[in-house]
């Protein structure tokens, strides 16, 4: 004999009757019915839906014994197999169960009529359990009430966004001491759990972890979409880019958002102003570039920077990508000869000034690169003789070019010609 008995006759006789007649239209097809008829219909069945579900709910939260009966864990457990469904959602829903029967009367009442669906309910106890509990009682039953209430206007996102400041509807009176306490302790909070970690992997990157509040992260991201420029397409993948690099390619592929990202990283990094950064040893905080003669004047071979993540306190760089940041980045270039004897310790009066900047966006609205469109705001100033070979910091030596065309003019695959118009043409070299 079977252990499960039958619920009872009322609830039982509610659920035959509902599929027999379900069954009974089986084979009868809503598309003959007019417009009008279908809407109708559509939102009837939305309604059911919510009643047979409010039902189960009511019946997953009183239904222990079936579980105990079966040797199962849960009901949850026993309910998933025996109608093939996912543990993980009937799990969930009876966890939801537990808490509409025990606290939330109002909302099982508006379930039961039609009146909400199961993720409104999900909103609802979720924006009600939110609120602290010094508000008292009587204040999260008026929550829950008015939640009810709009969500005969509103879906579940919206609903959730009127929750968060329901208090300013349910007691006003107390809203804005309570968004001052909620946010005070969302702050400390946010405070205590800030970090930021580096872990260097070896391969020549390295991991960094960063858990901050979400003011500084969105203030962070914007500060990257700045350097990001997505509204051109011109930031592509620079192993997409034809011979010209100039982007030409119609077939080109963006780089995906973390790449991007990564690069306006390095970029926002590059462009900041080491002067206006707290003094380390009586110095102000730079970073030096080490490279020898040999090298600064063939742009072959190694350099070093100093990093103090790495034991040695250096990382090894490409002498093409220390001549680069020595054009844009606050660097100081320390240049050595034959004996390691400082031959140079460059300054950053070799950086361009910001008047040099300014005339060079107006004389140069758009990246140089032939056929770039990056506008001016986007670029960094290069130095068209090299400043290790001479070249002086001015207008007349300067140019605009964007981050991917300053990158290629520091590749030695690539080798480029000035054109007429000052444009800078690129190909492989040969």
């Amino acid at each position: 004999m079977s252990l499960i008995q039958s619920p009872p006759a009322p609830l039982a006789a509610a659920v035959a009757v509902s599929r027999e007649a379900l069954a009974g239209v089986r084979d009868m097809q809503p598309l003959y019915l007019s417009t009008g008829e279908k809407e109708r219909l559509l939102t009837e069945l939305a309604g059911l839906e919510a009643q047979v579900v409010e039902l189960r709910l009511r019946t997953l939260a009183v239904a222990g014994d079936v579980a105990e009966s079966h040797g199962s864990r849960d009901v949850a457990g026993w309910f998933a197999k025996a109608v093939h469904a996912d543990p993980a959602r009937v799990r969930a829903e009876e966890r939801l169960a537990s808490v509409v029967a025990d606290r939330f009367t109002a909302t099982a009442a508006a379930l039961a009529k039609g009146g909400v669906n199961l993720e409104q309910v999900r909103v609802i106890t979720a924006c009600v359990d939110d609120l602290p509990d010094r508000v008292g009682v009587a204040v999260k039953q008026q929550a829950e009430a008015d939640l009810i209430r709009l969500a005969a206007d509103f879906g579940p996102a919206e609903l959730r966004r009127l929750g968060r400041a329901i208090l300013h509807v349910s007691a006003p009176e107390i809203a804005d001491a309570e968004d001052a306490r909620r946010l005070a302790e969302q702050e400390r909070h946010a405070e205590e759990k800030a970090s930021v970690r580096f872990r260097p992997v070896g391969d020549g990157t390295t991991k960094i972890h960063l858990r901050v509040a979400d003011a500084v992260a969105g203030r962070f991201e914007t500060y990257l979409d700045g350097w990001t420029n997505p509204r051109h397409p011109n930031q592509r993948d620079q192993h997409d880019v034809g011979n010209d690099g100039a982007g030409s390619n119609p077939d080109v592929v963006r780089l995906p958002r973390h790449r991007q990202l990564a690069e306006a990283f390095r970029r926002l990094l590059e462009h900041l102003d080491p002067s206006k950064l707290p003094d380390q040893g009586g110095d102000a905080t730079s970073v030096v570039v080490t490279i020898g003669i040999k090298q600064l004047l063939s742009g072959m071979g190694a350099a070093t920077t100093t990093n103090p993540l790495s034991p040695t306190g250096t990382t090894d760089i490409s002498a093409a990508e220390a001549r680069r940041l020595a054009c844009t980045g606050g660097v100081i270039p320390a240049v050595l000869g034959g004996e390691s004897e400082v031959l140079d310790l460059g300054r950053k009066q070799r950086l361009f000034s910001t008047a040099i900047r300014r005339a060079l966006r107006l004389r140069d609205p758009v990246c140089r690169g032939e056929g770039c469109t990056i506008p001016a705001r986007w670029c960094e100033a290069h130095h068209l003789q090299p400043w290790a070979l001479g070249g002086v910091t001015s207008l007349g030596n300067g140019i605009l070019l964007c981050g991917f065309h300053h990158h290629r003019i520091h590749d030695q695959v690539y080798d480029h010609d000035t054109l007429p118009d000052g444009d800078i043409r690129f190909h492989r070299r040969a």
